[in-house]
Protein backbone atom coordinates (compact mmCIF):
# COMPACT_ATOMS: atom_id res chain seq x y z
CA UNK A 1 0.00 0.00 0.00
CA UNK A 2 1.38 3.38 -1.01
CA UNK A 3 0.81 6.46 1.11
CA UNK A 4 -1.42 9.39 0.19
CA UNK A 5 -3.14 7.78 -2.80
CA UNK A 6 -6.61 6.58 -3.63
CA UNK A 7 -7.37 3.08 -4.89
CA UNK A 8 -9.26 3.50 -8.17
CA UNK A 9 -9.59 0.90 -10.90
CA UNK A 10 -7.22 -1.42 -8.97
CA UNK A 11 -4.45 1.18 -9.16
CA UNK A 12 -2.98 3.62 -6.66
CA UNK A 13 -3.94 7.07 -7.90
CA UNK A 14 -2.64 10.41 -6.59
CA UNK A 15 -5.33 12.89 -5.47
CA UNK A 16 -6.41 15.28 -8.21
CA UNK A 17 -5.69 18.28 -6.00
CA UNK A 18 -2.36 16.95 -4.76
CA UNK A 19 -3.30 17.58 -1.11
CA UNK A 20 -2.95 15.24 1.85
CA UNK A 21 -4.39 14.78 5.35
CA UNK A 22 -2.17 13.89 8.33
CA UNK A 23 -3.05 10.68 10.20
CA UNK A 24 -2.73 10.88 14.00
CA UNK A 25 -2.13 7.97 16.35
CA UNK A 26 -4.82 8.38 19.05
CA UNK A 27 -2.52 6.75 21.59
CA UNK A 28 -0.07 9.68 21.51
CA UNK A 29 -1.76 12.27 19.31
CA UNK A 30 1.18 12.34 16.90
CA UNK A 31 1.06 12.08 13.07
CA UNK A 32 2.55 8.91 11.62
CA UNK A 33 1.43 8.88 7.98
CA UNK A 34 -0.83 10.77 5.59
CA UNK A 35 -3.86 10.21 3.39
CA UNK A 36 -4.92 11.54 0.03
CA UNK A 37 -7.37 14.41 0.35
CA UNK A 38 -10.10 13.42 -2.07
CA UNK A 39 -12.18 15.84 -4.11
CA UNK A 40 -15.19 15.72 -6.39
CA UNK A 41 -12.82 14.94 -9.26
CA UNK A 42 -11.47 11.89 -7.45
CA UNK A 43 -14.98 10.68 -6.64
CA UNK A 44 -15.98 11.12 -10.27
CA UNK A 45 -13.00 9.05 -11.44
CA UNK A 46 -13.93 6.30 -8.98
CA UNK A 47 -17.58 6.31 -10.06
CA UNK A 48 -16.55 6.07 -13.71
CA UNK A 49 -14.24 3.14 -12.90
CA UNK A 50 -17.04 1.42 -11.02
CA UNK A 51 -19.51 1.96 -13.86
CA UNK A 52 -17.04 0.49 -16.33
CA UNK A 53 -16.63 -2.58 -14.13
CA UNK A 54 -20.38 -2.98 -13.67
CA UNK A 55 -21.05 -2.64 -17.39
CA UNK A 56 -18.11 -4.93 -18.13
CA UNK A 57 -16.21 -7.71 -16.38
CA UNK A 58 -17.83 -7.57 -12.96
CA UNK A 59 -21.36 -7.23 -14.30
CA UNK A 60 -20.79 -10.29 -16.50
CA UNK A 61 -19.52 -12.39 -13.59
CA UNK A 62 -21.91 -15.13 -12.49
CA UNK A 63 -23.20 -15.23 -8.93
CA UNK A 64 -21.21 -18.40 -8.22
CA UNK A 65 -18.00 -16.80 -9.47
CA UNK A 66 -18.67 -13.66 -7.42
CA UNK A 67 -18.87 -15.92 -4.42
CA UNK A 68 -15.56 -17.55 -5.29
CA UNK A 69 -13.84 -14.16 -5.48
CA UNK A 70 -15.24 -13.15 -2.10
CA UNK A 71 -14.16 -16.44 -0.59
CA UNK A 72 -10.61 -15.92 -1.85
CA UNK A 73 -10.73 -12.45 -0.31
CA UNK A 74 -11.86 -13.98 2.98
CA UNK A 75 -8.88 -16.32 3.00
CA UNK A 76 -6.49 -13.45 2.19
CA UNK A 77 -7.91 -11.39 5.05
CA UNK A 78 -7.37 -14.36 7.36
CA UNK A 79 -3.82 -14.83 6.07
CA UNK A 80 -3.06 -11.14 6.72
CA UNK A 81 -4.98 -11.04 9.98
CA UNK A 82 -2.24 -9.67 12.22
CA UNK A 83 -1.13 -7.00 9.76
CA UNK A 84 -4.71 -5.74 9.45
CA UNK A 85 -5.21 -5.80 13.22
CA UNK A 86 -2.02 -3.80 13.80
CA UNK A 87 -3.13 -1.21 11.23
CA UNK A 88 -6.58 -0.95 12.80
CA UNK A 89 -5.23 -0.67 16.35
CA UNK A 90 -2.82 2.13 15.56
CA UNK A 91 -5.27 3.97 13.34
CA UNK A 92 -8.22 3.88 15.75
CA UNK A 93 -6.49 3.48 19.13
CA UNK A 94 -8.48 0.39 20.08
CA UNK A 95 -6.70 -2.37 22.05
CA UNK A 96 -5.05 -5.05 19.94
CA UNK A 97 -7.44 -7.75 21.09
CA UNK A 98 -10.38 -5.72 19.78
CA UNK A 99 -8.63 -4.99 16.49
CA UNK A 100 -7.90 -8.69 16.09
CA UNK A 101 -11.57 -9.46 16.69
CA UNK A 102 -12.44 -6.93 13.97
CA UNK A 103 -10.09 -8.62 11.50
CA UNK A 104 -11.67 -11.97 12.31
CA UNK A 105 -15.13 -10.50 11.75
CA UNK A 106 -14.05 -9.00 8.42
CA UNK A 107 -12.93 -12.40 7.15
CA UNK A 108 -16.25 -13.87 8.33
CA UNK A 109 -18.26 -11.20 6.48
CA UNK A 110 -16.60 -12.06 3.20
CA UNK A 111 -16.95 -15.78 3.93
CA UNK A 112 -20.65 -15.38 4.72
CA UNK A 113 -21.43 -13.30 1.64
CA UNK A 114 -19.33 -15.57 -0.53
CA UNK A 115 -21.65 -18.41 0.42
CA UNK A 116 -24.77 -16.29 -0.04
CA UNK A 117 -23.92 -14.86 -3.47
CA UNK A 118 -25.63 -17.59 -5.52
CA UNK A 119 -28.50 -18.20 -3.10
CA UNK A 120 -30.52 -15.03 -3.58
CA UNK A 121 -33.65 -16.21 -5.37
CA UNK A 122 -36.74 -14.68 -6.89
CA UNK A 123 -40.24 -16.15 -6.73
CA UNK A 124 -42.88 -17.50 -9.08
CA UNK A 125 -46.17 -15.70 -8.44
CA UNK A 126 -49.68 -17.14 -8.96
CA UNK A 127 -51.62 -14.96 -11.39
CA UNK A 128 -54.29 -15.17 -14.08
CA UNK A 129 -54.57 -18.17 -16.33
CA UNK A 130 -52.39 -17.80 -19.38
CA UNK A 131 -49.61 -15.94 -17.54
CA UNK A 132 -46.37 -16.95 -15.89
CA UNK A 133 -45.08 -14.31 -13.53
CA UNK A 134 -41.79 -14.36 -11.66
CA UNK A 135 -39.46 -11.98 -9.87
CA UNK A 136 -35.71 -11.56 -10.09
CA UNK A 137 -33.34 -9.59 -7.88
CA UNK A 138 -30.83 -7.43 -9.71
CA UNK A 139 -27.99 -5.22 -8.42
CA UNK A 140 -28.51 -1.48 -8.20
CA UNK A 141 -25.37 -0.82 -10.24
CA UNK A 142 -22.80 1.46 -8.60
CA UNK A 143 -23.15 1.72 -4.83
CA UNK A 144 -21.59 4.34 -2.58
CA UNK A 145 -20.39 3.44 0.91
CA UNK A 146 -19.54 6.04 3.55
CA UNK A 147 -17.73 4.17 6.34
CA UNK A 148 -17.14 5.63 9.84
CA UNK A 149 -13.96 5.59 11.89
CA UNK A 150 -15.00 3.43 14.84
CA UNK A 151 -15.08 0.05 13.08
CA UNK A 152 -13.58 0.56 9.61
CA UNK A 153 -12.98 -3.12 8.85
CA UNK A 154 -16.24 -4.45 10.23
CA UNK A 155 -18.51 -1.84 8.67
CA UNK A 156 -16.62 -2.08 5.37
CA UNK A 157 -17.14 -5.85 5.43
CA UNK A 158 -20.84 -5.81 6.23
CA UNK A 159 -21.61 -3.15 3.64
CA UNK A 160 -19.23 -3.86 0.77
CA UNK A 161 -19.42 -7.64 1.22
CA UNK A 162 -23.17 -7.66 0.64
CA UNK A 163 -22.95 -5.17 -2.23
CA UNK A 164 -20.30 -7.16 -4.10
CA UNK A 165 -22.08 -10.45 -3.49
CA UNK A 166 -25.16 -9.11 -5.28
CA UNK A 167 -23.12 -7.83 -8.23
CA UNK A 168 -22.78 -4.12 -7.51
CA UNK A 169 -19.58 -2.18 -8.11
CA UNK A 170 -18.54 -0.09 -5.12
CA UNK A 171 -17.10 3.34 -4.34
CA UNK A 172 -16.05 3.67 -0.70
CA UNK A 173 -15.27 6.84 1.24
CA UNK A 174 -13.85 5.85 4.63
CA UNK A 175 -13.64 8.38 7.46
CA UNK A 176 -10.55 10.55 7.39
CA UNK A 177 -9.76 9.49 10.96
CA UNK A 178 -9.28 5.81 10.05
CA UNK A 179 -8.64 4.58 6.51
CA UNK A 180 -5.55 2.37 6.59
CA UNK A 181 -7.10 -1.07 7.02
CA UNK A 182 -9.72 -0.40 4.33
CA UNK A 183 -7.04 0.62 1.84
CA UNK A 184 -5.10 -2.56 2.55
CA UNK A 185 -8.22 -4.71 2.11
CA UNK A 186 -8.85 -3.11 -1.29
CA UNK A 187 -5.39 -4.22 -2.30
CA UNK A 188 -6.17 -7.75 -1.11
CA UNK A 189 -9.43 -7.70 -3.09
CA UNK A 190 -7.51 -7.09 -6.30
CA UNK A 191 -5.19 -9.94 -5.36
CA UNK A 192 -8.26 -12.15 -4.86
CA UNK A 193 -9.30 -11.52 -8.46
CA UNK A 194 -11.86 -8.74 -8.12
CA UNK A 195 -11.93 -7.00 -11.54
CA UNK A 196 -10.52 -3.50 -11.86
CA UNK A 197 -13.08 -0.90 -10.82
CA UNK A 198 -15.37 -3.25 -8.90
CA UNK A 199 -14.02 -1.78 -5.66
CA UNK A 200 -12.67 1.77 -5.37
CA UNK A 201 -11.52 3.69 -2.29
CA UNK A 202 -11.37 7.48 -2.15
CA UNK A 203 -10.10 8.98 1.10
CA UNK A 204 -10.77 12.50 2.28
CA UNK A 205 -12.99 14.72 4.36
CA UNK A 206 -16.69 14.10 4.67
CA UNK A 207 -17.71 17.59 3.58
CA UNK A 208 -15.60 17.24 0.43
CA UNK A 209 -15.24 13.67 -0.83
CA UNK A 210 -18.18 12.32 1.19
CA UNK A 211 -20.55 15.01 -0.01
CA UNK A 212 -19.38 14.55 -3.60
CA UNK A 213 -20.15 10.83 -3.36
CA UNK A 214 -23.59 11.36 -1.82
CA UNK A 215 -24.71 13.77 -4.52
CA UNK A 216 -23.01 12.10 -7.53
CA UNK A 217 -25.50 11.39 -10.31
CA UNK A 218 -23.70 8.15 -11.19
CA UNK A 219 -24.42 6.51 -7.83
CA UNK A 220 -27.42 4.15 -7.63
CA UNK A 221 -27.51 3.44 -3.87
CA UNK A 222 -25.84 4.86 -0.75
CA UNK A 223 -24.93 3.06 2.46
CA UNK A 224 -24.08 5.41 5.32
CA UNK A 225 -23.11 4.82 8.94
CA UNK A 226 -22.60 7.86 11.16
CA UNK A 227 -24.42 10.55 13.09
CA UNK A 228 -28.11 11.42 12.60
CA UNK A 229 -27.15 14.95 11.54
CA UNK A 230 -24.79 13.77 8.80
CA UNK A 231 -27.21 11.01 7.82
CA UNK A 232 -29.90 13.62 7.21
CA UNK A 233 -27.50 15.62 5.02
CA UNK A 234 -26.51 12.50 3.04
CA UNK A 235 -30.16 11.62 2.51
CA UNK A 236 -30.95 15.11 1.26
CA UNK A 237 -28.03 15.05 -1.18
CA UNK A 238 -28.92 11.58 -2.45
CA UNK A 239 -32.54 12.64 -2.88
CA UNK A 240 -31.46 15.12 -5.54
CA UNK A 241 -30.91 12.06 -7.77
CA UNK A 242 -33.69 9.91 -6.23
CA UNK A 243 -31.09 7.52 -4.85
CA UNK A 244 -32.13 5.12 -2.06
CA UNK A 245 -30.13 5.28 1.17
CA UNK A 246 -29.48 2.74 3.91
CA UNK A 247 -28.79 4.55 7.18
CA UNK A 248 -27.31 3.32 10.47
CA UNK A 249 -27.21 6.35 12.73
CA UNK A 250 -26.28 5.28 16.23
CA UNK A 251 -28.22 4.73 19.42
CA UNK A 252 -28.72 5.21 23.12
CA UNK A 253 -29.21 1.54 23.80
CA UNK A 254 -30.74 0.39 27.10
CA UNK A 255 -29.96 -2.71 29.10
CA UNK A 256 -32.93 -3.54 31.33
CA UNK A 257 -32.06 -5.58 34.41
CA UNK A 258 -34.82 -7.15 36.52
CA UNK A 259 -34.48 -8.42 40.07
CA UNK A 260 -34.61 -12.06 38.96
CA UNK A 261 -31.68 -11.66 36.56
CA UNK A 262 -28.46 -13.64 36.90
CA UNK A 263 -26.26 -10.73 37.99
CA UNK A 264 -23.11 -12.85 37.95
CA UNK A 265 -23.63 -13.38 34.22
CA UNK A 266 -24.93 -9.88 33.54
CA UNK A 267 -22.24 -7.66 35.08
CA UNK A 268 -19.32 -8.55 32.76
CA UNK A 269 -21.57 -8.08 29.73
CA UNK A 270 -22.96 -4.77 30.97
CA UNK A 271 -19.40 -3.48 31.43
CA UNK A 272 -18.08 -4.82 28.13
CA UNK A 273 -21.02 -3.35 26.19
CA UNK A 274 -19.99 0.21 27.13
CA UNK A 275 -16.21 -0.19 27.42
CA UNK A 276 -15.64 -1.92 24.08
CA UNK A 277 -13.86 0.43 21.69
CA UNK A 278 -13.90 3.09 24.43
CA UNK A 279 -17.68 3.34 24.11
CA UNK A 280 -17.36 4.48 20.49
CA UNK A 281 -19.89 1.94 19.30
CA UNK A 282 -23.28 2.67 17.77
CA UNK A 283 -24.80 -0.25 19.64
CA UNK A 284 -23.03 0.47 22.95
CA UNK A 285 -25.16 -0.38 25.97
CA UNK A 286 -24.89 3.16 27.29
CA UNK A 287 -27.90 3.06 29.65
CA UNK A 288 -28.51 0.47 32.37
CA UNK A 289 -32.08 0.46 33.71
CA UNK A 290 -32.22 -1.41 37.02
CA UNK A 291 -35.24 -2.64 39.01
CA UNK A 292 -35.29 -0.77 42.31
CA UNK A 293 -35.09 -3.92 44.43
CA UNK A 294 -31.56 -4.59 43.15
CA UNK A 295 -30.49 -1.05 42.27
CA UNK A 296 -27.89 -0.64 45.02
CA UNK A 297 -26.51 -4.22 44.91
CA UNK A 298 -26.06 -4.09 41.14
CA UNK A 299 -24.51 -0.62 41.25
CA UNK A 300 -22.02 -1.91 43.82
CA UNK A 301 -21.03 -4.76 41.50
CA UNK A 302 -20.74 -2.43 38.51
CA UNK A 303 -18.68 0.06 40.54
CA UNK A 304 -16.25 -2.67 41.53
CA UNK A 305 -15.86 -3.68 37.89
CA UNK A 306 -15.44 -0.08 36.68
CA UNK A 307 -12.83 0.74 39.32
CA UNK A 308 -10.73 -2.17 38.08
CA UNK A 309 -10.70 -1.04 34.44
CA UNK A 310 -7.40 0.17 32.99
CA UNK A 311 -6.92 2.46 30.00
CA UNK A 312 -3.79 2.85 27.88
CA UNK A 313 -2.24 2.85 24.40
CA UNK A 314 -3.52 0.39 21.82
CA UNK A 315 -0.33 -1.71 21.98
CA UNK A 316 -0.73 -2.13 25.76
CA UNK A 317 -3.88 -4.15 25.00
CA UNK A 318 -5.76 -3.13 28.14
CA UNK A 319 -9.49 -2.91 28.80
CA UNK A 320 -9.84 0.36 26.95
CA UNK A 321 -7.81 2.43 24.50
CA UNK A 322 -7.95 6.15 23.73
CA UNK A 323 -10.76 7.97 22.01
CA UNK A 324 -10.28 8.54 18.29
CA UNK A 325 -9.42 12.26 18.41
CA UNK A 326 -9.12 15.40 20.51
CA UNK A 327 -12.51 16.45 19.12
CA UNK A 328 -14.16 13.30 20.42
CA UNK A 329 -12.37 13.65 23.74
CA UNK A 330 -13.75 17.18 24.15
CA UNK A 331 -17.24 15.92 23.35
CA UNK A 332 -17.08 13.30 26.11
CA UNK A 333 -15.63 15.83 28.56
CA UNK A 334 -18.52 18.18 27.78
CA UNK A 335 -21.04 15.50 28.81
CA UNK A 336 -19.12 14.77 32.01
CA UNK A 337 -18.90 18.48 32.82
CA UNK A 338 -22.67 18.68 32.48
CA UNK A 339 -23.06 15.73 34.84
CA UNK A 340 -20.89 17.39 37.46
CA UNK A 341 -22.62 20.75 37.05
CA UNK A 342 -26.05 19.14 37.43
CA UNK A 343 -25.09 17.10 40.46
CA UNK A 344 -25.27 13.64 38.86
CA UNK A 345 -23.20 11.35 41.10
CA UNK A 346 -20.18 9.50 39.75
CA UNK A 347 -20.37 5.96 41.14
CA UNK A 348 -17.00 4.74 39.83
CA UNK A 349 -14.35 5.23 37.18
CA UNK A 350 -11.41 3.35 35.74
CA UNK A 351 -7.77 4.42 35.58
CA UNK A 352 -5.60 5.76 32.79
CA UNK A 353 -2.21 4.13 33.34
CA UNK A 354 0.80 6.35 34.08
CA UNK A 355 2.58 5.10 30.95
CA UNK A 356 -0.12 6.52 28.68
CA UNK A 357 1.26 9.53 26.76
CA UNK A 358 -0.20 12.82 27.94
CA UNK A 359 -0.77 13.78 24.31
CA UNK A 360 -3.09 10.80 23.75
CA UNK A 361 -6.88 11.13 23.73
CA UNK A 362 -7.74 9.20 26.89
CA UNK A 363 -10.88 9.01 28.99
CA UNK A 364 -11.37 6.66 31.92
CA UNK A 365 -14.59 4.60 31.80
CA UNK A 366 -17.14 6.32 34.03
CA UNK A 367 -20.26 5.02 35.80
CA UNK A 368 -22.90 7.64 36.62
CA UNK A 369 -25.85 6.87 38.88
CA UNK A 370 -29.30 8.37 39.39
CA UNK A 371 -29.31 9.96 35.95
CA UNK A 372 -32.58 11.85 35.41
CA UNK A 373 -34.50 10.45 32.41
CA UNK A 374 -34.82 13.93 30.87
CA UNK A 375 -31.10 14.72 31.16
CA UNK A 376 -29.02 14.72 27.96
CA UNK A 377 -26.87 11.93 29.45
CA UNK A 378 -29.96 9.73 29.39
CA UNK A 379 -31.10 10.80 25.94
CA UNK A 380 -28.10 11.72 23.76
CA UNK A 381 -25.33 9.54 22.37
CA UNK A 382 -22.06 10.29 24.20
CA UNK A 383 -19.95 7.94 22.05
CA UNK A 384 -17.52 7.41 24.90
CA UNK A 385 -17.09 5.01 27.86
CA UNK A 386 -19.84 6.55 29.99
CA UNK A 387 -22.60 4.39 31.48
CA UNK A 388 -25.78 6.06 32.78
CA UNK A 389 -27.67 4.14 35.49
CA UNK A 390 -31.28 4.76 36.49
CA UNK A 391 -33.94 2.84 38.42
CA UNK A 392 -37.44 1.60 37.52
CA UNK A 393 -40.28 0.05 39.53
CA UNK A 394 -42.17 -2.15 37.05
CA UNK A 395 -42.33 -3.28 33.43
CA UNK A 396 -44.30 -0.26 32.27
CA UNK A 397 -41.74 2.17 33.66
CA UNK A 398 -38.88 0.10 32.25
CA UNK A 399 -40.42 0.19 28.78
CA UNK A 400 -41.13 3.93 29.04
CA UNK A 401 -37.49 4.59 29.97
CA UNK A 402 -36.15 2.25 27.28
CA UNK A 403 -38.27 3.91 24.58
CA UNK A 404 -37.76 7.42 25.94
CA UNK A 405 -35.13 8.57 23.46
CA UNK A 406 -35.08 9.40 19.77
CA UNK A 407 -33.05 6.25 19.11
CA UNK A 408 -33.94 2.59 18.68
CA UNK A 409 -30.95 0.46 17.65
CA UNK A 410 -30.31 -2.29 20.24
CA UNK A 411 -31.75 -3.29 23.63
CA UNK A 412 -30.77 -5.85 26.24
CA UNK A 413 -33.24 -7.54 28.62
CA UNK A 414 -32.03 -9.46 31.66
CA UNK A 415 -34.64 -11.67 33.33
CA UNK A 416 -35.36 -15.36 33.91
CA UNK A 417 -39.11 -14.83 33.42
CA UNK A 418 -40.00 -16.24 29.98
CA UNK A 419 -43.25 -14.34 29.68
CA UNK A 420 -41.54 -11.07 30.56
CA UNK A 421 -38.81 -11.78 28.03
CA UNK A 422 -41.34 -12.03 25.22
CA UNK A 423 -43.50 -9.13 26.41
CA UNK A 424 -40.59 -6.71 26.57
CA UNK A 425 -39.02 -7.93 23.35
CA UNK A 426 -42.25 -6.89 21.64
CA UNK A 427 -42.73 -3.62 23.51
CA UNK A 428 -39.22 -2.18 23.25
CA UNK A 429 -38.77 -0.20 20.05
CA UNK A 430 -35.45 -1.41 18.74
CA UNK A 431 -33.93 -3.04 15.69
CA UNK A 432 -32.31 -5.78 17.78
CA UNK A 433 -33.26 -7.19 21.20
CA UNK A 434 -30.94 -9.48 23.16
CA UNK A 435 -32.26 -11.45 26.12
CA UNK A 436 -29.75 -12.48 28.81
CA UNK A 437 -26.91 -11.54 26.46
CA UNK A 438 -25.90 -8.54 24.44
CA UNK A 439 -24.47 -8.36 20.93
CA UNK A 440 -24.33 -12.12 20.40
CA UNK A 441 -20.59 -12.07 19.73
CA UNK A 442 -20.80 -9.78 16.72
CA UNK A 443 -23.50 -11.68 14.88
CA UNK A 444 -22.44 -11.42 11.24
CA UNK A 445 -25.54 -13.46 10.41
CA UNK A 446 -27.98 -11.24 12.34
CA UNK A 447 -29.81 -8.40 10.52
CA UNK A 448 -28.77 -5.08 12.02
CA UNK A 449 -30.33 -1.64 11.87
CA UNK A 450 -32.55 0.73 13.77
CA UNK A 451 -35.85 2.53 14.06
CA UNK A 452 -36.59 6.19 14.73
CA UNK A 453 -33.41 8.31 14.57
CA UNK A 454 -31.23 5.20 14.54
CA UNK A 455 -31.89 4.92 10.82
CA UNK A 456 -33.60 2.58 8.39
CA UNK A 457 -32.71 -0.38 6.22
CA UNK A 458 -30.82 -3.45 7.41
CA UNK A 459 -27.23 -4.57 7.15
CA UNK A 460 -25.62 -7.88 8.13
CA UNK A 461 -27.07 -11.31 7.53
CA UNK A 462 -29.00 -12.39 4.48
CA UNK A 463 -31.39 -9.46 4.87
CA UNK A 464 -28.65 -7.06 3.72
CA UNK A 465 -28.69 -8.64 0.27
CA UNK A 466 -32.23 -7.41 -0.32
CA UNK A 467 -31.16 -3.82 0.31
CA UNK A 468 -28.45 -4.04 -2.32
CA UNK A 469 -30.80 -5.34 -5.00
CA UNK A 470 -33.84 -4.15 -6.94
CA UNK A 471 -36.81 -6.47 -7.32
CA UNK A 472 -37.99 -6.85 -10.92
CA UNK A 473 -41.29 -8.48 -11.87
CA UNK A 474 -41.52 -10.32 -15.22
CA UNK A 475 -45.01 -11.24 -16.54
CA UNK A 476 -45.23 -13.53 -19.56
CA UNK A 477 -48.52 -14.01 -21.40
CA UNK A 478 -48.50 -17.30 -23.21
CA UNK A 479 -52.20 -18.14 -23.57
Amino acid sequence: MEEAKHFIGSEWVAPAGGETIPVLDPSDGQPFTQLARGSAADIDAAVQAARKAFDGAWGATSAADRGRVLYRLSTLVAANHEELAQLEARDTGKPLRQARADATALARYFEFYAGAADKLHGETLPYQNGYTVFTVREPHGVTGHIVPWNYPMQIFGRSVGAALATGNACVVKPAEDACLSVLRVAELAAEAGLPAGALNIVTGYGHEAGAALARHAGIDHISFTGSPQTGKAVTQMAAENHVPVTLELGGKSPQIVFADADLHAAVPVLVSAIVQNAGQTCSAGSRVLIERAIYEPLLDKLATAFNALRVGPSHADLDCGPLISAKQQRRVWDFLDDAQHDGIPMAAHGEVIHEAPETGFYQAPTLLRDVPPAHRLAREEVFGPVLAAMAFTDEDEAVALANGTLYGLVAGIWTRDGGRQLRLARRVRSGQVFINNYGAGGGVELPFGGVKHSGHGREKGFEALYGFTVLKTVAIRHG
